[in-house]
């Protein structure tokens, strides 16, 4: 191939040929090859048919384009090339300088237009590759999703598995042949999904319905670091989370034993109390939450997770914790700014051998932490916690990072 020509990377729709730009429609009329799945002989007119060579997949893909030498060649690809598409693979596998993109209108931007709900904040994906474990993860704690569905996992399908999940929340949309003439769009409940069929591909459109409350995945089974959405949590505060990674570390850093009493300052969901209860099996935990909401899901969490030595304090430190007995560890949470005075005022309730460890997000915080506590213990211990989750897309995994923490240890002396 001449080091001038370029393989173009055209995307088309449901509409085939009559729905591309003049450019793009010039590109492929002007290929001597056009190679791309066997599914778009149909969108092609009869007089280009023969012109494709059909590709099993992108590894078959790669091969047709270097099998044609140096022919005008045409790969095409449904919808935007670089969403979920083809040109990423390609461009890593024969080089970016090799290939030119001319994208169609992605079916995703167009499933979403038809159900006039914005993607700005959307959760994507597709189900192509992707683990449907970490997809009923995301969609959990998601406003707006969309999914390609795949042959394995279709419409139906994800409804089902999201049904057996507790999810039952979101408006559902399945956008069918979009751009074609025999374009449907099917609105129901996840129900309703369910016992339904569609033509595949298709794409899922998933509307969280107004007012929903979050619900828990399945119940952990860990001694602690359970999954974050093994916890019941109030939306919008999702996300608050203390993350399991971070939440395993702090807990090991109390040095719970089986008779300590703990404080959980800040508790939010309490998911620290809880899992700190697991261990305080014959001790007794405290978690002390000023918000009236999350103090119930406390309590249903509590229930959830079969953990009796766990009491839910209503109010606002430090007055919530004046009757409370001393404890033996504390973790202190939340990233208000009356954070530091909270740990100085804990700390003055801590036992003498007891643990403090407390966690937050800003560098103020982190210094203010740093001056209280160097002045007070001689061990205290800090750590920046990054942490990247990975996801499977495709054919490779991506890394999703969660937002860093300051974590702070130390032990009271006697």
């Amino acid at each position: 191939m001449a080091a001038t020509e370029k393989v173009y990377i055209v995307g088309i729709g449901d509409d085939g040929v009559e729905g591309m730009t003049a450019q793009a429609r010039r590109l492929v009329e002007g290929a001597d090859v056009l190679v791309g799945p066997e599914s778009c002989a149909s969108l092609l007119p009869a007089t280009l048919q023969s012109r494709l060579v059909a590709a099993a997949g992108l590894e078959d893909l790669v091969d047709r384009i270097s099998d044609a030498g140096d022919k005008r060649i045409v790969a095409l690809a449904s919808g935007d090339p670089l969403f979920y598409g083809t040109a990423r693979y390609l461009c890593a596998k024969l080089g970016k300088d090799r290939f030119e993109v001319v994208p169609h209108v992605s079916s995703m931007q167009l499933a979403f237009a038809r159900v006039k709900e914005s993607w700005e904040e959307a959760f994507l994906a597709n189900l192509s590759g992707q683990s449907i474990e970490r997809v009923v993860d995301r969609v959990r704690s998601s406003e707006t999703v969309g999914l390609f569905t795949s042959d394995q996992w279709s419409a139906a399908a994800v409804a089902r598995a999201l049904l057996d999940e507790g999810i039952d929340y979101f408006q559902a949309y399945v956008c069918e042949n979009l751009g074609s003439p025999d374009e449907r769009v099917t609105q129901g409940s996840l129900a309703d999904i369910a016992r339904d069929s569609f033509a595949s591909p298709n794409v899922m459109i998933l509307v969280r319905k107004a007012r929903a409350a979050d619900k828990p995945g399945q119940t952990g089974t860990r001694l602690f670091g359970n999954p974050d959405e093994c916890f019941l949590q109030s939306r919008p505060k999702r996300g608050l989370l203390t993350p399991a990674e971070v939440r395993s570390l702090a807990i090991a850093e109390l040095q719970v034993q089986p008779t300590s009493v703990v404080w959980d300052v800040g508790a939010g969901s309490g998911s620290v109390g809880l899992e700190a209860a697991r261990i305080a099996r014959d001790g007794r935990v405290f978690a002390i939450e000023m918000d009236p909401d999350d103090h119930a899901l406390i309590r249903e969490n509590a229930v959830r997770f079969g953990v009796a030595n766990l009491d839910a304090v209503l109010g606002r430190a430090p007055e919530a914790w004046a009757a409370l007995p001393d404890p033996d560890a504390i973790y202190v949470g939340g990233s208000g700014r009356d954070v530091a005075m909270l740990v100085e005022q804990a700390w003055g309730r801590l036992t003498p051998g007891g643990r403090l460890v407390t966690a937050c997000n800003s560098i103020e915080n982190l210094a203010a932490m740093h001056s209280l506590l160097r002045s007070r213990s001689e061990d205290a211990a800090y750590w920046m916690v990054n942490i990247a989750r990975g996801i499977e897309q495709l054919d490779r995994i991506r890394f999703e990072a969660i937002n860093p923490t300051f974590l702070i240890a130390a032990t009271k002396p006697f």
